[in-house]
């Protein structure tokens, strides 16, 4: 291949090739379990004997039907869609084949890719990550009600594989130039005949060791994705999943009131007999720093990053002492069982300034100025009005990580997202108290000494940033909920730091 002809065209298998996996399982059970729930995944699973009975008998095609049947009969085409595009991409990425990536994005001619799975599922990250020109894909029957739902059934060309993979490339070059496409890359595995149309056929070897691509080398960002799964859901995964998720249940409850009954001096310790571990860190005797505001008059403000909507509650964990919190969204249920008092802004400025004064004469204060939660190591763009109340201003480096399930969402139930998170074998939040950050607010008198609400946010923003190691950018919650709903919320200015 030649490597300084840009201009080439390439026509690629998805699975084997460019993804280092080569079952469609994981993929169209996230599909049944993020837009079908719990129960139709339990079916697919249920199903997997039968499944690779099928593949062992080499009816690949039947158990891909199966399998197709179970994860989309009588879902609505616009939340298959919805799954593809805030859940799908992440699994993608990160099982991308670096090898195949370097020679697929050396070819900026027409990029064609070949897939078994339903092209609905596939087309947002081939379109969005890889920039690919058209999708030959299995093509689901839907009906015609309104909305529009899936019958589970393949339409009449059926599962792309053999001449019908031959047939719909030869149709969707009917508008090129050129006769032929200049690479083509496969599995190794099967005989493609696409290969037929290349110039340059390439087969990745069955005995080739894969590696992922990096993250730092992904296309695009990976920034925002949805969904409760953290692991790609093969069938070991799942049962795993299966398996634990009852006594998960017990635990996630038990953790609950352990947070909601103790004084704070034993939660560290019964959270650790259930598995949940707590690690802060601060910058001095983090006695002098629990006690502080106990023994004076002055008042703090904690800013935190915000990994899910207990960040409050193991901040007040770590100081040993009750904290107050605002949020822009909480569910009722989240509030019923919450230790520590909440209270909900509104979004209007002035209302919610004159909220956090008051809260802040009364006790110390945590707030989480991103606004909304970011699962990758991304800070969000902090809003401005932390600044702008108080002078004296603890940053706090919060993380959270989970081995099963995630404990935010957006298309999900809200009021569950702690459970899930409480859910996980051994969750672990760390907290890092930074030194204090003390400014002073310009008034527009236009002194050197004096900071503007913009530019005291930014440098929270900043230090929380160089604290975990993770990279600052300008977007905001209609960023993130944006491009969870499908339109391009990411682009190059988004490590702009304006914030104007």
């Amino acid at each position: 291949m030649d490597n300084n002809n840009n201009n080439m065209s390439i026509v690629s298998r998805l699975e084997g090739a460019l993804l280092i996996s080569r079952d469609p399982y994981p993929y169209l059970m996230l599909v049944a379990f993020e837009a079908g729930g719990p129960l139709r995944a339990l079916l697919l699973l249920l199903l997997s004997p039968a499944l690779w009975f099928l593949d062992l008998l080499r009816l690949e095609d039947a158990s891909l039907r199966l399998m197709i049947f179970v994860s989309t009969a009588g879902l609505r085409t616009a939340d298959v869609k919805a799954v593809a595009k805030a859940s799908l991409q992440k699994f993608f990425l990160e099982d991308l084949r670096e090898s195949a990536y370097g020679m697929f994005s050396r070819c900026r001619g027409r990029r064609v890719v070949v897939t078994r799975l339903p092209r609905i599922m596939v087309e947002p990250f081939l379109r969005e990550y890889l920039d690919v020109d058209h999708v030959i894909g299995t093509e689901l029957r839907t009906t015609t009600t309104t909305g529009g739902r899936c019958a589970g059934l393949v339409a009449s060309k059926g599962v792309m594989g053999g001449p019908l993979e031959l047939e719909a490339l030869r149709e969707s070059m009917r508008d090129w130039e050129e006769e032929e496409i200049d690479v083509g890359l496969g599995d190794g595995l099967r005989d493609h005949p696409f290969m037929s149309l290349c110039r340059e056929p390439h087969l990745i070897s069955p005995e080739e060791k894969p590696s992922a691509l990096p993250r730092r080398d992904y296309p695009r960002p990976l920034i925002f994705h949805d969904g409760r799964l953290v692991q790609a859901p093969t069938v070991l995964e799942s049962v795993a999943v299966a398996v634990w998720l009852p006594p998960s249940i017990l635990i996630a409850v038990s953790r609950v009131l352990v947070g909601t009954l103790l004084p704070f001096k034993l939660i560290p310790m019964a959270c650790a007999a259930t598995g949940l571990r707590i690690r802060a860190q601060f910058p001095n005797n983090p006695t002098t720093l629990a006690a502080g505001a106990a023994t004076t008059n002055r008042r703090r403000l904690y800013v935190c990053s915000h990994r899910t909507l207990l960040d409050p509650v193991f901040i007040s964990t770590a100081l040993q002492r009750r904290v107050s919190a605002v949020t822009y969204s909480l569910s009722r249920l989240s509030e019923l069982i919450s230790p520590i008092p909440t209270t909900r802004l509104t979004r209007d400025r002035s209302r919610d300034d004159a909220a956090m004064r008051a809260l802040l004469r009364r006790g110390d204060l945590v707030v989480c100025p991103e606004g909304t939660t970011c699962r990758e190591p991304y800070l969000l763009r902090f809003s401005p009005l932390f600044a702008e109340i108080t002078e004296d201003i603890v940053p706090v480096a919060v993380t959270a990580e989970g081995s099963m399930f995630y404990g935010t969402t957006v298309r999900g139930y809200k009021c569950l997202d702690s459970f899930f998170f409480l859910m996980n074998p051994r969750p672990l939040y760390q907290m890092l108290f930074l030194d204090h950050h003390q400014h002073h607010h310009s008034n527009g008198d236009n002194s050197s000494s004096s900071s503007s609400s913009y530019e005291v946010a930014n440098r929270v923003q900043r230090s929380i940033g160089h604290a975990l190691g993770f990279e600052c950018t300008n977007l905001t919650r209609k960023d993130k909920y944006r491009a969870l709903a499908g339109t391009d919320g990411i682009d190059s200015r988004c490590f702009t730091r304006t914030n104007k």
